[in-house]
Protein backbone atom coordinates (compact mmCIF):
# COMPACT_ATOMS: atom_id res chain seq x y z
CA UNK A 1 0.00 0.00 0.00
CA UNK A 2 1.13 3.56 -0.80
CA UNK A 3 0.26 6.77 0.88
CA UNK A 4 2.98 9.91 0.71
CA UNK A 5 4.90 8.06 -1.87
CA UNK A 6 6.03 5.81 0.82
CA UNK A 7 4.97 1.97 0.73
CA UNK A 8 3.77 0.04 3.95
CA UNK A 9 3.74 -3.92 3.67
CA UNK A 10 2.29 -6.80 5.96
CA UNK A 11 3.57 -10.25 6.06
CA UNK A 12 3.66 -12.83 8.83
CA UNK A 13 6.39 -12.79 11.38
CA UNK A 14 9.94 -13.08 9.57
CA UNK A 15 12.42 -15.77 11.64
CA UNK A 16 13.44 -14.41 14.89
CA UNK A 17 17.27 -14.05 13.75
CA UNK A 18 16.06 -11.93 10.68
CA UNK A 19 13.42 -10.02 12.28
CA UNK A 20 16.39 -9.57 15.63
CA UNK A 21 18.78 -7.68 12.61
CA UNK A 22 15.91 -5.69 10.91
CA UNK A 23 14.81 -4.05 14.00
CA UNK A 24 17.99 -3.29 15.59
CA UNK A 25 18.88 -1.80 12.59
CA UNK A 26 15.62 0.27 12.74
CA UNK A 27 16.68 0.85 16.25
CA UNK A 28 19.52 2.58 15.92
CA UNK A 29 17.91 5.27 13.40
CA UNK A 30 14.94 5.53 15.56
CA UNK A 31 13.67 7.88 18.89
CA UNK A 32 11.89 5.17 19.81
CA UNK A 33 11.34 4.29 23.91
CA UNK A 34 12.54 1.70 25.74
CA UNK A 35 9.25 -0.84 24.98
CA UNK A 36 9.89 -0.55 21.15
CA UNK A 37 13.21 -1.85 21.09
CA UNK A 38 14.28 -5.29 20.42
CA UNK A 39 15.14 -5.71 24.21
CA UNK A 40 11.56 -5.61 25.19
CA UNK A 41 10.08 -6.28 21.74
CA UNK A 42 12.32 -9.56 21.24
CA UNK A 43 11.91 -10.88 24.70
CA UNK A 44 8.44 -10.95 24.49
CA UNK A 45 8.19 -12.59 21.18
CA UNK A 46 10.72 -15.36 22.51
CA UNK A 47 8.91 -15.95 26.08
CA UNK A 48 5.16 -15.54 25.47
CA UNK A 49 5.54 -17.41 21.44
CA UNK A 50 3.43 -14.41 20.28
CA UNK A 51 3.13 -14.39 17.00
CA UNK A 52 1.82 -10.90 15.80
CA UNK A 53 2.12 -9.69 11.76
CA UNK A 54 4.91 -7.52 10.38
CA UNK A 55 4.29 -4.25 9.35
CA UNK A 56 7.12 -2.87 7.24
CA UNK A 57 7.12 0.79 5.89
CA UNK A 58 9.54 1.82 2.97
CA UNK A 59 10.60 4.97 1.35
CA UNK A 60 10.78 6.37 -2.39
CA UNK A 61 13.92 4.37 -2.71
CA UNK A 62 12.96 1.03 -0.92
CA UNK A 63 14.78 1.55 2.11
CA UNK A 64 13.09 0.75 5.56
CA UNK A 65 11.96 3.99 7.44
CA UNK A 66 9.64 1.95 9.73
CA UNK A 67 8.59 -1.22 11.96
CA UNK A 68 5.37 -3.10 13.85
CA UNK A 69 3.75 -5.32 14.80
CA UNK A 70 -0.02 -6.12 14.34
CA UNK A 71 -1.58 -8.43 16.40
CA UNK A 72 -5.26 -9.63 15.43
CA UNK A 73 -7.94 -11.37 17.67
CA UNK A 74 -11.82 -11.30 17.99
CA UNK A 75 -11.88 -9.83 21.18
CA UNK A 76 -15.55 -9.90 23.18
CA UNK A 77 -17.27 -6.78 23.30
CA UNK A 78 -21.26 -6.37 24.68
CA UNK A 79 -22.44 -7.33 21.13
CA UNK A 80 -20.48 -10.00 19.77
CA UNK A 81 -16.71 -9.84 19.19
CA UNK A 82 -15.09 -8.16 16.64
CA UNK A 83 -11.69 -8.47 15.03
CA UNK A 84 -9.11 -6.68 17.02
CA UNK A 85 -6.01 -5.47 15.92
CA UNK A 86 -3.30 -4.37 18.67
CA UNK A 87 -0.51 -2.15 18.13
CA UNK A 88 2.73 -4.19 19.22
CA UNK A 89 0.42 -6.46 21.31
CA UNK A 90 -0.90 -10.39 20.35
CA UNK A 91 -4.17 -10.11 21.08
CA UNK A 92 -4.11 -12.77 23.77
CA UNK A 93 -4.38 -11.75 27.19
CA UNK A 94 -1.78 -13.87 28.80
CA UNK A 95 0.82 -12.52 26.38
CA UNK A 96 -0.23 -8.80 26.65
CA UNK A 97 -0.40 -8.92 30.37
CA UNK A 98 3.57 -7.28 30.44
CA UNK A 99 1.82 -4.25 29.82
CA UNK A 100 3.38 -1.79 27.10
CA UNK A 101 3.89 1.92 27.61
CA UNK A 102 5.36 4.61 25.30
CA UNK A 103 4.02 2.18 22.57
CA UNK A 104 4.34 3.38 18.74
CA UNK A 105 5.45 2.39 15.34
CA UNK A 106 9.29 2.26 15.37
CA UNK A 107 10.01 4.61 12.65
CA UNK A 108 13.70 6.30 11.66
CA UNK A 109 13.95 9.64 13.46
CA UNK A 110 12.26 12.44 11.80
CA UNK A 111 9.93 10.09 9.76
CA UNK A 112 7.17 9.12 12.71
CA UNK A 113 4.43 11.15 11.01
CA UNK A 114 5.53 9.85 7.60
CA UNK A 115 5.69 6.08 8.84
CA UNK A 116 2.30 6.50 10.89
CA UNK A 117 0.46 7.92 7.70
CA UNK A 118 1.67 5.13 5.58
CA UNK A 119 0.12 2.46 8.32
CA UNK A 120 -2.94 4.95 8.09
CA UNK A 121 -3.11 4.07 4.73
CA UNK A 122 -2.72 0.57 4.91
CA UNK A 123 -5.43 -0.17 7.10
CA UNK A 124 -7.70 1.87 5.59
CA UNK A 125 -7.54 -0.62 2.68
CA UNK A 126 -7.60 -3.93 5.11
CA UNK A 127 -11.17 -5.26 5.69
CA UNK A 128 -10.38 -7.85 8.07
CA UNK A 129 -10.62 -5.37 11.33
CA UNK A 130 -13.04 -3.63 12.88
CA UNK A 131 -11.33 -2.24 16.41
CA UNK A 132 -7.48 -0.86 16.26
CA UNK A 133 -6.63 -0.93 19.87
CA UNK A 134 -3.24 1.49 21.06
CA UNK A 135 -1.82 0.85 24.43
CA UNK A 136 -0.06 3.43 26.53
CA UNK A 137 0.63 5.94 23.52
CA UNK A 138 1.67 9.64 24.15
CA UNK A 139 -0.33 12.44 23.82
CA UNK A 140 1.31 13.31 20.30
CA UNK A 141 1.05 9.52 18.51
CA UNK A 142 0.36 10.37 15.28
CA UNK A 143 -1.13 6.90 14.46
CA UNK A 144 -4.41 8.08 16.25
CA UNK A 145 -4.94 10.62 13.67
CA UNK A 146 -3.73 8.68 10.58
CA UNK A 147 -6.68 5.39 10.59
CA UNK A 148 -9.33 6.27 8.82
CA UNK A 149 -12.10 5.57 11.55
CA UNK A 150 -16.09 5.81 12.53
CA UNK A 151 -14.96 7.15 16.02
CA UNK A 152 -11.68 7.43 18.06
CA UNK A 153 -12.16 7.19 21.79
CA UNK A 154 -9.83 7.60 24.50
CA UNK A 155 -10.07 4.78 26.68
CA UNK A 156 -7.97 5.88 29.50
CA UNK A 157 -5.25 8.64 30.47
CA UNK A 158 -3.21 7.32 32.90
CA UNK A 159 -0.16 9.19 34.42
CA UNK A 160 3.71 7.72 34.41
CA UNK A 161 5.33 9.44 37.38
CA UNK A 162 8.45 10.20 37.89
CA UNK A 163 11.76 11.69 40.29
CA UNK A 164 13.63 14.60 38.71
CA UNK A 165 17.12 12.89 38.98
CA UNK A 166 18.70 16.38 37.51
CA UNK A 167 16.32 18.18 40.39
CA UNK A 168 18.22 15.82 42.68
CA UNK A 169 21.61 16.36 41.89
CA UNK A 170 20.61 20.54 41.72
CA UNK A 171 19.99 20.03 46.04
CA UNK A 172 22.95 18.03 46.66
CA UNK A 173 21.64 15.02 46.89
CA UNK A 174 18.66 15.77 49.39
CA UNK A 175 15.96 13.86 47.39
CA UNK A 176 14.00 13.75 50.52
CA UNK A 177 14.00 17.98 50.56
CA UNK A 178 12.03 17.38 47.02
CA UNK A 179 8.92 15.37 48.77
CA UNK A 180 5.71 16.74 50.66
CA UNK A 181 6.56 17.24 54.15
CA UNK A 182 4.13 14.10 54.70
CA UNK A 183 6.14 12.11 52.89
CA UNK A 184 9.59 13.16 53.74
CA UNK A 185 8.25 12.02 57.81
CA UNK A 186 7.19 8.90 56.61
CA UNK A 187 10.12 7.76 54.94
CA UNK A 188 12.62 9.34 57.51
CA UNK A 189 10.15 7.30 60.64
CA UNK A 190 10.53 4.28 58.64
CA UNK A 191 14.91 4.96 58.04
CA UNK A 192 15.33 5.85 62.01
CA UNK A 193 13.27 1.95 62.51
CA UNK A 194 16.62 0.65 60.26
CA UNK A 195 18.94 2.39 62.47
CA UNK A 196 19.10 5.23 59.76
CA UNK A 197 21.69 3.13 57.88
CA UNK A 198 22.52 4.14 54.84
CA UNK A 199 20.85 2.02 52.19
CA UNK A 200 22.84 -0.09 49.79
CA UNK A 201 21.59 -1.31 46.17
CA UNK A 202 23.27 -4.17 44.49
CA UNK A 203 22.75 -5.16 40.94
CA UNK A 204 22.38 -8.85 39.75
CA UNK A 205 25.34 -9.80 37.86
CA UNK A 206 25.13 -13.91 37.29
CA UNK A 207 22.62 -16.06 36.23
CA UNK A 208 22.33 -17.32 40.13
CA UNK A 209 21.49 -14.37 41.33
CA UNK A 210 18.88 -13.34 38.62
CA UNK A 211 17.05 -16.81 39.57
CA UNK A 212 17.04 -16.52 42.66
CA UNK A 213 16.37 -12.92 43.07
CA UNK A 214 13.47 -13.80 40.63
CA UNK A 215 11.87 -16.61 42.55
CA UNK A 216 12.39 -14.20 45.65
CA UNK A 217 9.91 -11.24 43.69
CA UNK A 218 6.21 -13.56 43.14
CA UNK A 219 7.18 -14.59 46.79
CA UNK A 220 6.77 -11.00 48.24
CA UNK A 221 3.69 -10.25 45.89
CA UNK A 222 1.75 -12.97 46.84
CA UNK A 223 -1.44 -12.11 48.04
CA UNK A 224 -1.15 -8.61 47.79
CA UNK A 225 -2.86 -7.77 44.48
CA UNK A 226 -6.27 -9.22 43.36
CA UNK A 227 -5.00 -9.21 39.83
CA UNK A 228 -1.05 -10.32 40.25
CA UNK A 229 1.16 -11.10 37.18
CA UNK A 230 3.43 -12.93 39.52
CA UNK A 231 0.84 -15.18 39.70
CA UNK A 232 1.33 -16.21 35.71
CA UNK A 233 4.24 -18.48 34.06
CA UNK A 234 4.10 -16.82 31.22
CA UNK A 235 4.67 -13.26 32.64
CA UNK A 236 7.62 -15.10 35.12
CA UNK A 237 9.08 -16.12 31.96
CA UNK A 238 9.19 -12.86 30.24
CA UNK A 239 10.57 -11.35 33.29
CA UNK A 240 13.55 -13.60 33.34
CA UNK A 241 14.17 -12.93 29.84
CA UNK A 242 14.59 -9.65 29.30
CA UNK A 243 16.58 -9.27 32.72
CA UNK A 244 19.18 -11.88 30.77
CA UNK A 245 18.85 -9.96 27.77
CA UNK A 246 19.45 -6.66 28.96
CA UNK A 247 21.61 -7.29 31.93
CA UNK A 248 24.72 -8.02 29.48
CA UNK A 249 23.69 -4.58 27.92
CA UNK A 250 23.11 -2.53 31.35
CA UNK A 251 19.54 -1.69 29.59
CA UNK A 252 18.33 -4.07 32.42
CA UNK A 253 18.85 -3.82 35.84
CA UNK A 254 17.87 -6.32 38.33
CA UNK A 255 18.41 -4.35 41.91
CA UNK A 256 18.22 -5.61 45.83
CA UNK A 257 18.06 -3.08 48.18
CA UNK A 258 18.99 -3.10 51.98
CA UNK A 259 19.02 -0.14 54.41
CA UNK A 260 20.55 -0.65 57.99
CA UNK A 261 21.63 -4.09 57.00
CA UNK A 262 17.65 -5.06 56.50
CA UNK A 263 16.65 -5.97 53.11
CA UNK A 264 13.47 -3.81 52.00
CA UNK A 265 12.70 -5.17 48.68
CA UNK A 266 13.73 -5.62 44.81
CA UNK A 267 13.54 -4.01 41.36
CA UNK A 268 13.36 -5.02 37.79
CA UNK A 269 14.12 -1.67 35.95
CA UNK A 270 14.99 -0.35 32.57
CA UNK A 271 17.53 2.53 31.20
CA UNK A 272 16.90 3.82 28.52
CA UNK A 273 18.09 7.38 26.89
CA UNK A 274 17.95 9.39 30.10
CA UNK A 275 15.59 7.61 32.34
CA UNK A 276 15.66 4.96 34.23
CA UNK A 277 12.61 3.13 34.69
CA UNK A 278 10.75 0.69 37.49
CA UNK A 279 8.84 -1.88 36.04
CA UNK A 280 8.22 -4.11 38.75
CA UNK A 281 9.13 -4.23 42.01
CA UNK A 282 8.48 -6.89 45.49
CA UNK A 283 9.08 -5.33 48.63
CA UNK A 284 9.95 -6.87 52.10
CA UNK A 285 6.93 -7.37 55.27
CA UNK A 286 7.05 -4.23 56.93
CA UNK A 287 8.83 -4.58 60.21
CA UNK A 288 6.48 -2.48 62.38
CA UNK A 289 3.71 0.12 61.82
CA UNK A 290 5.73 2.80 60.73
CA UNK A 291 8.15 0.78 58.19
CA UNK A 292 7.73 1.47 54.74
CA UNK A 293 9.89 -0.76 52.71
CA UNK A 294 8.41 0.34 49.61
CA UNK A 295 9.20 4.25 50.09
CA UNK A 296 12.72 3.37 51.50
CA UNK A 297 13.66 0.75 48.29
CA UNK A 298 12.79 3.64 45.71
CA UNK A 299 14.16 6.27 47.77
CA UNK A 300 17.47 3.98 47.46
CA UNK A 301 16.93 3.43 43.76
CA UNK A 302 16.56 7.88 43.13
CA UNK A 303 20.10 7.84 45.13
CA UNK A 304 21.40 4.63 43.29
CA UNK A 305 20.70 6.38 39.42
CA UNK A 306 21.09 10.37 40.52
CA UNK A 307 25.07 9.40 40.93
CA UNK A 308 24.97 8.90 37.33
CA UNK A 309 25.60 12.37 35.41
CA UNK A 310 24.02 10.68 31.84
CA UNK A 311 20.63 10.18 33.60
CA UNK A 312 17.78 12.98 34.59
CA UNK A 313 14.56 10.61 35.22
CA UNK A 314 13.71 8.06 37.19
CA UNK A 315 10.51 7.12 36.20
CA UNK A 316 8.08 5.03 37.84
CA UNK A 317 5.92 4.54 34.55
CA UNK A 318 1.63 4.50 34.46
CA UNK A 319 -0.23 3.78 37.47
CA UNK A 320 -2.67 5.57 39.84
CA UNK A 321 -0.95 3.95 43.13
CA UNK A 322 -0.68 6.81 45.85
CA UNK A 323 3.27 5.93 46.56
CA UNK A 324 4.05 6.85 42.89
CA UNK A 325 2.88 10.21 43.17
CA UNK A 326 4.34 10.88 46.57
CA UNK A 327 7.80 9.81 45.21
CA UNK A 328 7.44 11.71 42.27
CA UNK A 329 8.25 15.28 41.43
CA UNK A 330 6.55 14.92 37.86
CA UNK A 331 4.29 13.30 35.75
CA UNK A 332 4.04 12.62 32.09
CA UNK A 333 0.42 11.15 31.06
CA UNK A 334 -0.14 8.09 28.59
CA UNK A 335 -3.32 7.31 26.67
CA UNK A 336 -5.37 4.48 25.88
CA UNK A 337 -7.03 4.24 22.53
CA UNK A 338 -9.73 2.70 20.75
CA UNK A 339 -10.31 3.59 17.02
CA UNK A 340 -13.45 1.71 15.60
CA UNK A 341 -14.58 1.37 12.28
CA UNK A 342 -18.23 1.21 10.79
CA UNK A 343 -20.33 -2.00 12.00
CA UNK A 344 -23.84 -2.33 13.03
CA UNK A 345 -23.18 -4.21 16.13
CA UNK A 346 -20.45 -1.70 17.27
CA UNK A 347 -22.87 1.59 16.25
CA UNK A 348 -25.53 -0.48 18.18
CA UNK A 349 -23.14 -1.18 21.40
CA UNK A 350 -22.14 2.68 21.14
CA UNK A 351 -25.34 4.41 20.93
CA UNK A 352 -26.77 1.64 23.79
CA UNK A 353 -23.75 2.57 26.02
CA UNK A 354 -24.83 6.58 25.63
CA UNK A 355 -28.42 5.95 26.59
CA UNK A 356 -27.07 3.85 29.19
CA UNK A 357 -25.27 6.59 30.96
CA UNK A 358 -28.19 9.01 30.55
Amino acid sequence: MTGLHLTATQSPLPPPDELAGRWQAMEARARGSFFTGWTWIGSWLRATGARPDLVSVQDEDGAEIGLALLGLAREPRKLGRPRTLRLNEAGVAEADRVFIEYNAPLAAADREGDVAAAIGALLARRRDWRVLRLSGVEEDCALVGAVPARRRILVDVMPAHAASLAQVRAAGGDYLGLLSANTRSQIRRALRDHGDGAPAVTRAATGAEVDAWLAEMPRLNAGRHADNAWDAPLFRAFAREIVLTGLADGSVDLLRVEVGGDRTGYLLNFVHGDRAMNYQSAFADAAGPRDKPGLLTHMAAVGHYAARADLALYSLLAGRDRYKESLATGCEMLQWWQIERFSPALEAEYWLRRLLRR
